[in-house]
């Protein structure tokens, strides 16, 4: 028997080493014979059975810690505590209380000593080290006196105010929004203000614009594109070489449609459907090929990494490659020829792919469809529209039915569809927000979104069979805890999950939103379900896409607006047209898609934060025009400090339990209501309530709540004056509030309690 102990323990014991699989050993160590293999497992397993290794979840290897000491990222929460994120993704977050932050910032990556009597479930610990500072550059609001200043950070995370010395504000004056660079943190447990220098100043806090820019400079996306990669730009022509044609397959004579919203500019996709003599569709899906022109560490493809995604807010795009790309050469604009990466199915009447290709090619579109004009033609069977667009309504017609069959199939095998509703903030030139517009999917939109995901799972599973490294799109099923609490909250409402939560398929998911559909409460479930599950993320490992019920899923339809989608259009090149899969490719590939998956999923977080928050700050400015009036809402959220109700509008408000004063109400988690002590009034998830907005607070989101006919709380007043006598009766004529009836730990009953801090509801788009 070959011993592998020593060797497999010096990789373990390495400072780069990552939990490996058994293949990934057997990979390491280039082990070929059945027997040596066999040798390796019973090694691991000797080794774990000894103590030394133990294997994860996902049967990977890791060294048993000499010590209770974890490495992660720390991430504070606004009201003094926080949460280490663990470099090792098995180990659950641990709570890292006021006490024991010792003067490490969020963002920082810190060593972390894990108390022994929480090892396991809800562990919590101390930072005993920061290795390295996570957060140099903030936004906030500068402050000045006499001889220096302070910037108070807009994030509510970064509790620490930043010294500004003489000379060092670059002329900013009070109330100027401000971003700092800092230069000095203090020791490690010390009270000292960090220090730095203003870099830049963005406005002052009341300008136009200035609100959303300190967003963006807040989540460190840049606005600008440097230098080298603007100049790069200018070098690429505005129209194809007809020399790169060559070797391409020609589509320009096929029928060909681009289908987006009437504001796009950043045209990705373009389709083409023909119902076939044998009864079959073929559909052909064609990308921009944005590689083509955007070459591996070329200075836009560096910037373009960096940046990870497109970012779109209210009142703008901040994209990932120039505009000159993006909107032009990259674009699929009608009546012009582009360079493009096509994707060609034949599904036979059932839905099921029996072939396909993937190709290089140039098309020329025919026509530059909106989803407006496609919905009133398909949906409305407008005459007026169907009538300019003749040559198109019977092709639209085709790719209608293909759609639906292919609709039909994902929702057989069990996708699960959350429909909802889109909620976009109309802004004005001033960007004031004019209007809360919903936007709901119709068949245009449902049409093309089918077209890309059967283009994503036919390009995954070519590649994943072809056994090359490759970048998927993956969500792992839900955790247990989550799915489990989500199942307890459901029984409330009369509804029974089939499945338990460590074995419950995506199907079950999908009945339980048919079954509450049309219900009042059919939105707060659908949301709560989401947030049960995983984040969906990129990944270098097929592990299935749990939301689609698919095995195999990728992003290649969006290469101007998503990296990953770039890199898979690389891969395709160099795997099908180039033929390169020699070992020094594949090695290449394998080493650099790790870090490419985690970048890019921590970028797309990033631009959803930023979306959001730009969201909430309009809806809640929104809402200033409407303070005093009234409307209904849905409870969308309970806690033990009061209830999150939801407007038609998606726009979430906070009813704070001091103003819920015609009871005292507790909290109760189990069933997720509020309970009224003396009445039994209850106000659960999914109830229908009206309320009357009666207050804004714009620096921290916040739209305060009341429910219509709860009686004013008076104010307590004083007891003062002496006791009357009457004959020989005495009477009591001093003023006194009735006794409440208060239960430890029920919250506070006064009106002037400090309501903590809430976000509102998350955006409602799909990132599948």
């Amino acid at each position: 028997m070959r011993d592998y102990k020593n060797n497999i323990m010096a990789i373990v014991n390495s400072d780069d080493y990552k939990p490996m699989t058994i293949d990934e050993f057997k990979e390491s160590f280039n082990v070929d014979d059945s027997d040596e293999f066999k040798d390796l497992v019973k090694t691991l397993v000797s080794l774990e059975e000894s103590g030394k290794l133990y294997r994860t979840k996902k049967d990977k290897y890791m060294k048993v810690p000499d010590s209770n000491r974890v490495k992660g990222t720390l991430s504070m929460h606004k009201r003094g505590f926080g949460f280490l994120r663990a470099e090792d993704e098995e180990i659950e977050d641990i709570f890292i209380p006021p006490t024991g932050v010792n003067g490490a910032l969020d963002g920082d990556t810190v060593l972390v000593e894990v108390e022994e009597k929480s090892r396991g479930d809800n562990s919590e610990g101390h930072v005993i080290s920061i290795i390295e500072r996570g957060v140099t550059k903030l936004v906030g609001e500068y402050n000045a006196s006499e001889h220096f200043g302070f910037v108070v950070p807009d994030s509510k995370t970064f509790k620490t105010d930043i010294f500004i010395p003489r000379n060092q504000n670059l002329g900013a004056i009070n109330g100027h929004k401000v971003l700092v660079e800092i230069t000095k943190f203090p020791d490690s447990g010390s009270h000292d203000n960090p220090e730095g220098h203003i870099i830049q100043i963005l406005g002052h806090k009341n300008d136009p614009g200035v609100d959303i820019l300190s967003i963006i400079y807040q989540h460190g996306i840049d606005i600008e594109f440097p230098e080298d990669v603007l100049k790069q730009a200018e070098e690429i022509p505005e129209e194809i070489n007809q020399e790169d044609t060559k070797g391409r397959v020609d589509l320009r004579d096929e029928f060909t449609i681009t289908i987006d919203g009437a504001d796009a500019k950043d045209l990705d996709d373009a389709v083409s459907v023909t119902k076939l003599d044998n009864g079959n569709y073929e559909l052909t899906v064609s990308i921009a090929d944005v590689s083509h022109y955007v070459t591996e560490d070329s200075p836009i493809d560096k910037e373009a990494y960096e940046r990870g995604t497109s970012v779109y807010l209210v009142d703008r795009v901040i994209p990932m490659i120039p505009h000159r790309l993006s909107n032009g050469i990259c674009s699929l604009n009608p009546h012009v020829d582009r360079l493009s990466l096509s994707c060609r199915m034949e599904f036979n009447p059932q839905g099921k792919a029996i072939n396909h290709e993937i190709f290089e090619s140039v098309i020329n579109s025919d026509y530059r469809m909106t989803y407006k004009n496609v919905n009133l033609m398909l949906e409305d069977e407008d005459a007026a529209v169907i009538s300019e667009f003749k040559e198109v309504y019977p092709r639209l017609k085709e790719a209608e039915e293909l759609a639906q069959i292919l609709r039909n199939k994902r929702e057989k095998r069990g996708a699960i569809d959350f429909d909802f509703d889109e909620a976009a903030v109309a802004v004005g030139e001033d960007g004031t927000p004019e209007d809360i517009v919903l936007r709901n999917r119709g068949t245009g939109e449902k049409m093309i979104e089918e077209f890309m995901l059967a283009a994503n799972e036919t390009v995954a599973e070519h590649f994943y069979w072809m056994d090359v490294p490759f970048m998927y799109r993956i969500h792992e099923d839900p955790k247990e805890e989550k799915l489990s609490k989500f199942f307890d909250f459901l029984t409330g409402f009369g509804v029974v999950v089939k499945g338990k939560g460590n074995q419950i398929h995506p199907h079950a998911l999908q009945e339980i939103i048919e079954e509450v559909k049309g219900r009042p409460e059919e939105m707060v479930i659908a949301t709560l379900m989401l947030r049960s599950m995983q984040q969906a993320k990129y990944s270098p490992e097929s592990l299935g896409h749990f939301g689609l019920s698919t095995e195999y899923y990728t992003h290649f339809t969006s290469p101007i607006r998503r990296y990953p989608d770039l890199i898979v259009h690389r891969l395709i090149r160099e795997y099908l047209i180039q033929g390169k899969t020699d070992a020094k490719t594949i090695r290449h590939n394998k080493s650099i898609l790790p870090d490419i998956a985690k970048h890019t999923s921590e970028r797309e977080r990033r631009a959803q934060d930023a979306e959001r928050d730009t969201d909430d700050l309009k809806k809640a400015e929104f809402m200033m025009k409407h303070v005093g009036e009234k409307f209904e809402g849905v409870v969308a959220g309970v806690m033990n400090f009061g209830m999150f109700v939801e407007l038609p509008n998606t726009i979430e408000g906070l009813v704070h339990v001091s103003h819920m004063t015609d009871d005292h109400y507790n909290f109760n988690e189990r069933a997720m209501a509020m309970i009224g002590e003396r009445t039994g009034t209850m106000y659960r998830i999914g109830d229908k309530v009206e309320i009357e907005v009666i207050g804004v607070n714009l620096d921290e989101r916040l739209i305060d709540f009341k429910v219509v006919g709860m009686p004013e709380r008076k104010p307590r007043e004083r007891r003062r004056g002496p006791v009357e006598i009457k004959g020989n009766k005495k009477e009591k004529t001093r003023s006194r509030e009735k006794k409440g009836s208060f239960k430890k730990g029920g919250g506070s009953r006064n009106p002037s309690a400090k309501k903590p801090f809430y976000k509102g509801a998350p955006k409602k788009g799909k990132r599948k």
